[in-house]
């Protein structure tokens, strides 16, 4: 008896990685970007983190109450108010701001069974919520740090931007994507830690890249490129965002079709659309497409062909 397999339930393959330790690990690679926002806006970035965090917190917490069964100890909601506060202007007011943290738990996360069955990013889901029902408030960067246009609205126009400036973050925009350098070094954490790989943030930032070297205008005028690639959330998205494990493609490469096809739509949405921005409806729009991302790139059993025919028959 002792040769014989043991038979057990799924899952089979087991990790000490947890939930709780990898949104810890965002939380941690996320701090260089959120301590810039509040050295950069000041006490009122601080204000409005606090409010979106308070608010997924609290909100994941009585439902979990009302359905009897606790979820809020594993730090999701966390992440989701945290990315959702840097994707806001710092001028925001804070019951627009709490509202935003209400509607990615309640209406976007727990009704469809919480973390891993959600369909779309919880913070970008309530991100668009919000331009969509405040897009003047959502919009206004306008503050005592700092005052004119964006980068990125600035570029729109064909004025000139200081690249330098937009990588140290001394520039206009949310709480969270002014300082490239402060994001690039979280997004090293994640990768260091094996959090993230470079296959969705990768092929994203390429193939935006190629985009606007081709239909920018401008051809590959390396200046406007960089300017494009630091400009907006662009980089918070593609390295926290579009990473995000419950909404991104499981297939290796599902996963460069998806980057891929962030990198255009945030091309068309910028060079094409009336905007100057476009991250959060591309990863939007990209989080959708999944299913059919995952179903192009299913990986062939083994014993099987494509077709669904037998090796050997």
């Amino acid at each position: 008896m002792s040769g014989l397999y043991q038979v057990s339930s799924n899952p089979h393959i087991r990790s000490k990685v947890t939930t709780n330790g990898i949104m810890l690990a965002v939380i941690v690679a996320l701090m260089p970007a959120t301590g810039y926002g509040i050295y950069h806006f000041g006490s009122r970035a601080l204000a409005v983190i606090a409010v979106t965090v308070a608010s997924t917190v609290l909100t994941e917490y009585l439902y979990g109450l009302c359905r009897k069964k606790m979820t809020v100890t594993d730090l999701s909601a966390v992440v989701t108010g945290l990315l959702l506060a840097l994707n806001l202007p710092v001028t925001i007011p804070l019951w627009i701001a709490a509202l935003g943290g209400v509607f990615a738990i309640l209406v976007v996360k727990m009704p469809f069974g919480g973390l891993g069955q959600n369909f779309m990013n919880p913070a970008l889901a309530a991100r668009c919520f919000l331009l969509l029902s405040f897009p003047t408030r959502m919009t206004d960067f306008q503050c005592d740090a700092w005052t004119g246009a964006t980068p990125l609205a600035l570029l729109k126009a064909g004025e000139k931007v200081n690249v330098t400036d937009m990588v140290l973050g001394n520039v206009g925009g949310t709480i969270g994507e002014t300082s490239v350098a402060a994001i690039v070094v979280g997004a090293c954490i994640l990768l260091l830690l094996g959090v993230i790989d470079l296959r969705i943030p990768g092929s994203y930032i390429v193939t935006f890249a190629l985009f606007v070297g081709i239909f920018g205008g401008r051809g590959f005028d390396p200046y406007y490129i960089s300017a494009q690639l630091a400009g907006g959330g662009l980089m918070l998205g593609a390295f926290f965002m579009a990473t995000d494990y419950v909404t991104r493609p499981i297939t290796a490469g599902g996963q460069y079709l998806y980057g891929i096809f962030l990198g255009l739509m945030t091309g068309i949405f910028r060079i094409f659309g009336p905007g100057a921005e476009g991250v959060s409806y591309a990863i939007i729009l990209g989080n959708l497409l999944v299913p059919l991302f995952e179903k192009a790139t299913k990986p062939v059993a083994f014993g099987y062909k494509r077709g669904g025919a037998r090796r050997g028959k």
